[in-house]
C-alpha cells in the first residue's frame, strides 16, 4: 500500500471546488434571472434600468459575474498549465488573463452601479 502525504498544493481540490461552486451560483442566477425577467417583462431602457435598479438584483448579478470570472480563471489556468510548458510564457499569459478578468470585473461593477 502506498502512503501518500498531501501537503502544500492540495492537488487541485481548491480549483475543483471553485469550478463546482461557481457553476452552481451561475445556474441559480440563470433561473432567478429568467423568473424575474418573466415577471417584470422590461420593454424599454427605463424598464431595464428599473429592473437592475433593485439592490438584490445588482448583488445577484455581481455575484454571477464574480462566479463567472473565477470559473474562467480556473479553466484558463488549467489550460495554460497543461499546454504551455515554458514557465516564463505561461506566467506571462496567466498575468494577462488575470488582468483581463480583473478589468472585466471592474467594468461589470461600473455598469451595475452607474447612476
Amino acid at each position: 500500500m502506498v502512503n501518500r502525504v498531501v501537503v502544500g498544493a492540495h492537488y487541485g481540490l481548491r480549483g475543483w471546488l471553485v469550478q463546482r461552486v461557481s457553476a452552481v451560483v451561475m445556474a441559480c442566477y440563470t433561473v432567478l434571472f429568467a423568473v424575474a425577467l418573466t415577471a417584470a417583462r422590461p420593454a424599454d431602457h427605463a424598464a431595464w434600468k428599473a429592473f437592475f435598479g433593485h439592490g438584490w438584483m445588482r448583488f445577484a448579478t455581481l455575484l454571477f459575474f464574480v462566479s463567472l470570472f473565477l470559473h474562467a480563471w480556473v479553466g484558463m489556468r488549467d489550460i495554460l498549465m497543461d499546454y504551455i510548458k515554458p514557465t516564463g510564457l505561461r506566467l506571462a499569459l496567466e498575468v494577462l488573463v488575470i488582468l483581463l478578468l480583473v478589468g472585466c470585473a471592474g467594468w461589470a461593477i461600473q455598469i451595475l452601479w452607474r447612476t
